[in-house]
């Protein structure tokens, strides 16, 4: 199947799994987080996404994109400016490609 019809059969078998998987859950979910066990489980699954999340962040990104000490200012720099002063995150894709193509035509 090619174009739409193949986009949304893809769609459907991605997220479809997930959906069912919470309106089955969710009817029992304020019984089933308040075991013991079902909470350990659930940190150590939130210890684990962290982990895939910051694995993911220096393989791909650090490793491909920071070359340079300019390129750390410019990462810790939009860092500072999402956390530190809320900025909303598309004035900071803003600055960041400001500041990429500055630090691009730096010799």
């Amino acid at each position: 199947m090619n174009g739409w019809i193949g986009a949304g059969v893809a769609l459907l078998a991605m997220f479809l799994p997930s959906f069912l998987l919470i309106l089955g859950a969710l009817p029992f979910w304020d019984t089933i987080r308040r075991r013991p066990h079902v909470q350990s489980t659930l940190k150590g699954v939130n210890a684990a996404v962290v982990g895939i999340l910051l694995a993911a962040l220096y393989d791909p990104v650090w490793t491909k994109a920071i070359h340079t000490p300019y390129d750390v200012c410019l990462a810790l720099a939009a860092f500072g400016l999402l956390m530190l002063w809320k900025l909303p995150p598309w004035i900071i894709v803003l600055f960041s490609a400001v500041g990429g193509t500055l630090i691009s035509i730096l010799p």
